[in-house]
């Protein structure tokens, strides 16, 4: 059974036709998404369907709520002991990898800032975002070659700690990388709640930079509220139901389309991790998961 958790932050009216009239939202200073909306299911309703993903190799992986709290909290705590702290900046690289979405909780409950980049990054992108924002820690997946150009870039003093996904996979992690699935699995459960002002930086994207370098655009913890109107009244997620949006981890879209507002609305994520997009598998999965 759903509880409507949306309606916490939002004030809305419709009319006769039942069209929205009036829509405002709201909420507490300390707002955090991570312990306010994923933790809050987790807890209430543990066994809520969060997240399928599946991939081109047969793999297939369904996550709870209570599955995201937990592996979220095993990631605070091992990015912690890699020196990750509130307000550090994260580069995180995962194309449709599953862990992007426990890494994205994990940081917001460290209070650190996720950037999420494409995994089409080369040794000049790379360089250029660490040090325009002096990233001081890189997630990157080793299902694509982009952990080569981190390797290769240079001049990149901030940059403490890198970490790679899927070694499971792909074999083992290169040297100079941290098996990051083999430091989770290993790190504690135990997670203290780290306070937050809901006007901290939560997220920066770099913009596509088409007339000059990229910019960062950067969001606090109030921006998941504000998808709460993308999900409910653009999108119509059903909380039962599973919400598809191709666009991979690097993209904005990934925020307005698989995370913020399909989570509030109680909704579960659909994620497939490909290498080509082909239409034909696409309507294949639409049958299979729908």
């Amino acid at each position: 059974m759903t509880r409507d958790i949306n309606l916490r932050y939002v004030d809305e009216t419709y009319d006769e036709n039942g069209l929205l009239k009036t829509y405002s939202v709201h909420y507490p200073d300390d707002f955090n998404f991570a312990y306010d909306i994923v933790d809050d299911i987790a807890i209430n309703d543990p066994t809520r369907r969060a997240l399928v993903w599946c991939d081109d190799r047969g793999h297939e992986k369904v996550f709870t709520f209570a599955d995201i709290k937990r592996l979220s909290d095993k990631t605070a705590n091992y990015l912690t002991e890699h020196g990750i702290r509130k307000g550090d900046m994260v580069l995180v690289v995962l194309k449709h990898n599953y862990q992007f979405w426990y890494v994205s909780i994990a940081l917001h409950k460290m209070g650190a800032v996720i950037i999420p980049a494409t995994f089409m990054l080369k040794k000049h992108d790379i360089e250029y975002r660490i040090n325009s924002a002096s990233i001081k820690a890189a997630i990157v997946t080793s299902d694509a070659p982009v952990w080569q150009e981190f390797d290769i870039a240079e001049n990149i003093p901030t940059l403490k700690f890198k970490c790679m996904t899927n070694s499971q996979y792909n074999g083992p992690c290169p040297p100079g990388w941290d098996d990051f699935d083999e430091g989770v699995e290993q790190a504690s459960e135990e997670w203290k709640r780290v306070p937050t002002h809901v006007r901290d930086m939560m997220l920066i994207y770099f913009t596509s930079g088409t007339s000059g370098n990229p910019k960062m655009a950067v969001h606090d913890h109030s921006y998941p509220i504000g998808h709460i109107l993308t999900a409910k009244h653009w999108h119509c997620v059903v909380p039962d139901g599973l919400h598809w949006t191709v666009a991979e981890t690097g993209w904005a879209k990934n925020a307005w389309g698989k995370l913020y507002g399909q989570w509030i609305m109680e909704a579960g994520l659909f994620v497939y991790e490909h290498n080509k997009f082909d239409p034909v598998e696409v309507l294949n999965l639409i049958e299979k998961y729908r």
